[in-house]
């Protein structure tokens, strides 16, 4: 069984920073692309940002130059860096991965809220 834990949301003023972690465990042989996506309150859920297993990435243009996506393949975790968050920032963030564990299959985490004020 895979599961994706992600931590470091929270309430942040206009302009401020956070970290997202989303760390994947239990049977997994390999894990392909990573990334972050966002729910907004009344909103489609939409991808903020992606990251292959070579490290190649992709953003959303509203995030572009703000966020960076990273990962720590030995430790099967990836992070979303944020700075200059604005309130239109403001969401549930889910971390997705495709991984190959007996066979390959498409996880979510459980999401963390952030909340930008202004």
């Amino acid at each position: 069984q895979v599961q994706l834990v992600e931590s470091g949301g929270g309430l942040v003023q206009a302009g401020g920073s956070l970290r997202l972690s989303c760390a994947a465990s239990g049977s997994i042989f390999s894990i392909n692309a990573m990334g972050w996506y966002r729910q907004a309150p009344g909103k489609q859920r939409e991808l903020v940002a992606s990251i292959t297993s070579g490290g190649r990435t992709n953003y959303a243009d509203s995030v572009k130059g703000r966020f960076t996506i990273s990962r720590d393949n030995a430790r099967n975790t990836v992070y979303l860096q944020m700075n200059s968050l604005k309130p239109e920032d403001t969401g549930v963030f889910y971390c997705n991965a495709k991984i190959q564990s007996y066979v390959l299959s498409s996880y979510w985490g459980q999401g963390t809220q952030v909340t930008v004020s202004s």
